[in-house]
């Protein structure tokens, strides 16, 4: 598919630029006129990756988080969220409903919340080498309506 438009942000992995990072997302893509709902969508996406990255990536230090967004043809968004942190030993396992490798107040739902608000995502990892979570969106927006 062909590249229409891309941006690209590093942050530090603290909880204070999740917010920042969800937000940045969506006034990108607003450039395709999305729905409240296709924003909200993304948003929620956007929002459980970064905190991944922040809770499991880096839990014991500050490390950075890259995101990338491409606008692609047909109206598809690309959204790449990489971190070079501890990476995930059985990516399967991590995206079952549930599985959690921090127990407490953590639910476990992270991958599955990504999948339920995006059309496509995919998860790479090596240990000790870091994860990326690419995640795709079909933006049908207002002009569908």
């Amino acid at each position: 598919m062909q590249k229409i438009n891309e941006m690209r942000m590093t942050l530090d992995s603290k909880s204070v630029n999740e917010s920042f990072a969800r937000s940045t997302v969506a006034a990108f893509m607003a450039q395709l006129d999305p729905t409240l709902d296709e924003i909200s969508d993304v948003k929620m996406a956007v929002s459980e990756a970064v905190t991944n990255c922040i809770v499991h990536a880096y839990p014991q230090s500050v490390g950075k988080i890259y995101i990338c967004v491409t606008i692609l043809e047909n109206r598809r968004v690309k959204i790449s969220i990489r971190d070079k942190g501890c990476g995930i030993v059985d990516v399967k396992q991590a995206m079952e409903p549930l599985f959690t490798t921090l127990g407490g107040e953590r639910a476990g739902l992270g991958f599955a919340v990504m999948e339920s608000f995006t059309d496509k995502i995919t998860v790479h990892s090596k240990p000790e080498k870091g994860t990326t979570v690419t995640m795709y969106k079909t933006v049908n927006g207002r002009a569908g309506i």
